[in-house]
């Protein structure tokens, strides 16, 4: 299978397969390398006055991800999936600077995310279970990359929605969601 299409399987669009010069800026204009972002689940509070980082969906079927915050700065790739989760590393006035389940990370407008939570499948075909046991009846088998619509999570449970079907997975199956969150 070509690399464009595997892209575009992802929801993910790349408009270049070499970085651009530079890769990543700070607000400062040097470069800002993936080892500074706070680790998953680090909790800082960011302009916004919310927990840093924390996790957000794509609220666009087609945004534009830039090298800093602002739209003066280069257009580095771009989503072509609503509903994505991303998770917000930093802030700046209007402008989120998002890492993806792959590690990327860019800078977007805040208008095009959403607070709607989601969440993708992650590691082998995963069950989703009536009640928020494994010995509950199975109601869908979940490849992995599915993204499920996350309505609350207890313990180890997720309770989801995937195509109109609700049940539950087990939290260790979903990226877009912290081991110690709470959702209600």
């Amino acid at each position: 299978m070509p690399l464009a299409r595997l892209l575009a399987l992802s929801g993910l669009i790349c408009l270049a397969l070499a970085p651009l010069p530079g890769g990543v800026r700070a607000q400062d204009g040097t470069a800002a390398p993936a080892a500074e972002l706070p680790p998953d689940g680090a909790g800082t509070e960011g302009e916004a006055g919310r927990r840093l980082p924390r996790f957000a969906s794509l609220g666009s079927s087609e945004i534009n991800v830039r090298t800093g915050p602002g739209s003066q700065y280069p257009i580095t790739w771009k989503y072509v999936r609503s509903g994505l989760p991303v998770e917000i590393v930093a802030e700046f006035e209007y402008w989120r600077k998002i890492r993806d389940h792959d590690g990327s990370v860019g800078w977007v407008h805040k208008s095009l995310l959403s607070g709607k939570r989601f969440a993708s499948v992650e590691g082998a075909i995963r069950v989703l279970y009536a009640d928020a046991a494994d010995d509950s009846r199975p109601v869908l088998r979940l490849e992995p990359g599915v993204l499920v619509r996350l309505e609350r999570c207890k313990g180890a449970w997720c309770r989801a929605t995937v195509e109109g079907k609700r049940g539950w997975l087990m939290r260790d199956w979903l990226w877009g969601v912290y081991p110690d969150e709470v959702l209600d």
